[in-house]
């Protein structure tokens, strides 16, 4: 494995009898990146994540995470990958605080509880029990347990769901303080805005493959893709495709002798490429 990679995947298979998951998945991710994987539901990310993380068995392909197989990698690989699991309903009678020390007693370096606490916003619930807090709060502890162990790369799944939008941007914070201190970060959502403004690179898995990587600014071509400038003329709302979106201004800027009504001009959004690339019909179904 390259020294500045810490997974690389090629091939990936897994099969559930006859229902292929992945047919030949391929993921490269550099230390420090926070890389998002974008799908509909049942396109093959949380199999994949798994695979990666060292929960599921692959059927075909080759993984090494962190330089090593993570099928056959040991305890010391896992105190390295820290993972944000669905829910930790097995331990509701503890506080906040004694959840999050007795999972930093299984790591050889953990950082400070304290500080987890604080990181994820808990810090005015950290003597409540867990049975008592909100959905929204319950996914933070999940996030504080996923990191408390200092890990060099951190499984992220679908980790604000629940949280309200100021919650959201405060954990958005979390993760960019994560990456900039080296750690990589692999990350699902079904937040395109998530996506937009936390990764460096994602990957649009469908039907068990990966459709195309690439940073957000240059998915599906979208840097490149002609730009809609739209105005109300006499003849009530126009728009017009163009590569010249400056030129067609100053154009209209003079037909009108001045300020255009109503002018809009914009590029195809991440949310407009990730549905064409899906095959996400107007009706709402997918092709």
């Amino acid at each position: 494995m390259a020294s500045d990679l810490v997974i690389e995947a090629e091939g990936l298979r897994k099969s559930y009898r006859r229902t292929v998951a992945l047919d030949g998945v391929d993921l490269h991710v550099k230390r420090g990146e926070v890389f998002s994987l974008l799908g509909p539901n049942g396109a093959g990310k949380t199999t994949t994540v798994e695979i990666l993380e060292g929960y599921r068995r692959r059927d075909g392909g080759h993984a090494r995470v962190l330089g090593e197989d993570p099928e056959r990698a040991g305890a010391s690989w896992r105190a390295r990958r820290g993972v944000v699991l669905q829910s930790c309903d097995d331990v509701v009678e503890l506080t906040v605080s004694e959840c999050v020390r007795h999972f930093a007693r299984f790591y050889p370096r953990p950082a400070d509880p304290g500080e987890v606490i604080e990181r994820v916003g808990l810090s005015e619930k950290a003597g409540s029990r867990i049975r008592s807090l909100s959905g929204g709060q319950r996914r933070r502890l999940d996030v504080a347990l996923g990191i408390v162990g200092q890990p060099e790369i951190v499984f992220l799944d679908e980790p604000t769901t629940g949280f309200d939008p100021e919650a959201r941007r405060q954990f958005w914070d979390v993760v960019r303080g994560l990456a900039r201190g080296g750690t990589s970060i692999l990350l699902t959502t079904h937040y395109l805005d998530e996506a937009e403004a936390l990764a460096d690179r994602v990957a649009v898995v469908n039907h068990g493959r990966v459709v195309e990587t690439a940073p957000p600014a240059d998915l599906g071509g979208r840097r490149e893709a002609p730009a809609t400038v739209s105005w109300s003329g006499p003849r009530g709302r126009q728009s017009e495709q163009t590569h010249q979106p400056t030129a067609l201004v100053k154009k209209l800027e003079e037909s009108f002798g001045g300020e255009v009504p109503d002018l809009t001009v914009a590029r195809p959004t991440l949310e407009d490429v990730y549905l064409k690339m899906i095959g996400y019909s107007a009706k709402g179904e997918q092709k």
